[in-house]
């Protein structure tokens, strides 16, 4: 059986619903093995199947997307992104860490248009980019002494099991 992804894109299953339409003109299997062949439910095939019916495979074709458009115009995302990857500290804010609140901040600054923080993450995550935070480390931090208190000093001080004889 073939790997299906968790979750397709539009056009993967615009591609998988024209297959199982292929499947289903040439009429050698049955809705349950294309069903079971693509990975999808018997009742998705009996839907393509009534919609072929009334138009043939190009019914199955991919249509725009319902719902509203996004506030943030795909002509915005370019120059939001400049802005995030020139940092925080040359957006104005105190320190060099992007928080989704200072992104909702930027957005609203720069565009005029108010998201909550929660949809900036989802904006983040489609473009490929993931919460990260920084590991805090000491600037006086000196490795060779840290090395060397695991080492020997660490072993040391560590309880022992007990061993019950």
């Amino acid at each position: 059986m073939a790997w299906i992804p968790s979750q397709l894109t539009r056009k993967q299953m615009e591609e998988r619903r024209l297959k199982g339409g292929r499947l289903l003109r040439h009429k050698r299997l049955s809705k349950a093995q294309i069903a079971r062949r693509l990975g999808v439910s018997r009742a998705a095939v009996g839907r393509w199947a009534g919609q072929m019916r009334c138009g043939g495979l190009r019914r199955l074709r991919q249509r725009q997307a319902k719902g509203r458009p996004p506030r943030l115009s795909r002509p915005h995302r370019q120059p939001l992104r400049r802005i995030l990857q020139r940092g925080a500290l040359a957006a104005g804010f105190p320190t060099d860490r992007w928080t989704l609140a200072r992104i909702q901040l930027v957005i609203a600054r720069e565009f005029a248009v108010d998201y909550h923080p929660n949809y900036v993450d989802e904006l983040l995550h489609s473009w490929g980019w993931s919460c990260q935070q920084p590991r805090e480390r000491a600037r006086e931090r000196n490795d060779k002494q840290v090395g060397a208190w695991l080492t020997k000093d660490w072993p040391r001080i560590k309880k022992k099991r007990i061993v019950w004889a």
